[in-house]
């Protein structure tokens, strides 16, 4: 009988892209020296599911399969009999503390990509990206071009990408290319806001989610990611008076120590609403090169900004002192002129959209997808053009923001 092998590496980082996979290729060295004919190789999360599936699918193809671990024992590692190494001892709460008197994020486990930590520690500039433009936000194939172009932008203006996700239970800053080829093209990617990181994290199954502005935010400042960038961040809906659906995009930037860089808000929202919520939380707005707020597709919306800077380093002033107060702030970039739409025929397709919305049933966070998706048939795809144009212009400001930031 001619032997034939399958090798499964079982590596969580190895499997996002964190880590380099040197046991596999070792054995297969081995295997084939020995004159056994490797068949097949896979790199696969630490899970019983994940494994189990991988260890079905090589012994179709081979006759001998062999598995390979990583550098050691872990909490998700499944050890003989399925037992845990070693019970996590459990701890009674202290009297008058919520919780058991750990971090937030004690556990909400956190890869870097390659070359993220090492930037940060090396006190370069690192850009945070989201994910949610990925999977849900563009339509394919554009939304994996962009998510590359992006991490380009940033990469020529100097500093260090870091494409936000989470990946088989883990909270990944710095997604390997091929990790966000998955976002792009699988289906069934979980978007997943602040409200859905613990439900999510907790399930039994391993599952791939993006991140909104919101949950990119909190993974950022958990990485020690200063900046971040994305197109326009939510706010305050309109008629919110009536359906009270507000963003979490708010409070996040109030809550967590990253400087955001965006076009402004959606030009869907109720801006004047969304400004003073931002200013109740203590948020401050900053416009880059404009004394008024941008609103997305439009390069101004109007509305007048208390704060401007015309620099990287006048933003990362600013950002230094309201970091170390332990909050964020949102830099205002207008659209690239060349790309912007007209503001009076977006708000006539605006009003138009809404009324769809409102006739299709349309509620709560499908909104905004929805709306956006009929301004692009209404605009021809201009507004895909304008949203890619945008996303890019940020990246490339972000960068520049980090890098003065690091020097502060």
């Amino acid at each position: 009988m001619t032997l034939t092998a399958a090798i499964i590496t079982i590596s969580t980082k190895g499997a996002l892209g964190t880590r380099t996979d040197e046991s596999g290729p070792a054995i297969r060295a081995a295997l084939e020296a020995a004159g056994i004919d490797v068949v097949h190789t896979d790199l696969v999360t630490d899970g019983v599911t994940p494994v189990a599936n991988a260890i079905r699918e090589a012994s179709r193809k081979a006759n001998i399969v062999i598995t390979s671990g990583g550098t050691g024992l872990s909490p998700n590692d499944r050890v003989a009999g399925g037992a845990h190494p070693g019970p996590r001892p459990r701890r009674r709460a202290a009297r008058g503390r919520i919780g058991r008197g750990r971090s937030p994020q004690a556990r909400m486990r956190l890869a870097y990509g390659t070359g993220v930590k090492e930037a940060l520690d090396a006190r370069r500039g690192v850009v945070a990206l989201e994910s949610t433009v990925i999977a849900h936000g563009l339509p394919r194939p554009r939304n994996l071009e962009t998510a590359r172009l992006l991490e380009r932008e940033v990469r020529d203006a100097g500093a260090v990408p870091a494409t936000m996700c989470i990946a088989d239970g883990m909270l990944v800053a710095g997604a390997s290319d091929a990790l966000i080829e998955r976002l792009a093209t699988e289906e069934g990617v979980a978007k997943i806001s602040t409200r859905d990181l613990a439900p999510f994290l907790a399930r039994e199954t391993a599952g791939l989610g993006a991140t909104t502005v919101a949950t990119t935010a909190e993974i950022a400042a958990q990485a020690g990611i200063e900046v971040f960038a994305t197109g326009g961040i939510g706010g305050v809906h309109r008629g919110a008076e009536r359906t009270m659906d507000v963003s979490a995009d708010l409070r996040a930037l109030a809550e967590h120590p990253v400087v955001i860089v965006c076009a402004g808000a959606k030009l869907v929202l109720d801006l004047p609403k969304t400004l003073e919520a931002l200013e109740t939380l203590g948020v401050p707005v900053i416009g880059y090169g404009t004394d008024e707020l941008p609103a997305f597709y439009v390069r101004s919306s109007g509305l007048r900004l208390p704060y401007r800077v015309d620099d990287p380093v006048g933003a990362a002033r600013i950002a230094r002192i309201q970091l170390e107060r332990g909050a964020g702030m949102l830099v205002c970039v207008p659209i690239p002129e060349a790309n912007a739409l007209p503001r009076d025929e977006m708000e006539r397709e605006i009003d138009a959209a809404l009324a769809a919305a409102e006739g299709a049933g349309v509620r709560g966070s499908a909104v905004t997808p929805f709306l956006l998706s009929r301004l692009g048939e209404s605009s021809s795809g201009r507004t895909l053009d304008a949203n890619v144009a945008l996303l890019r212009n940020n990246a490339r400001v972000a960068a520049g923001i980090a890098i003065a930031l690091v020097g502060i």
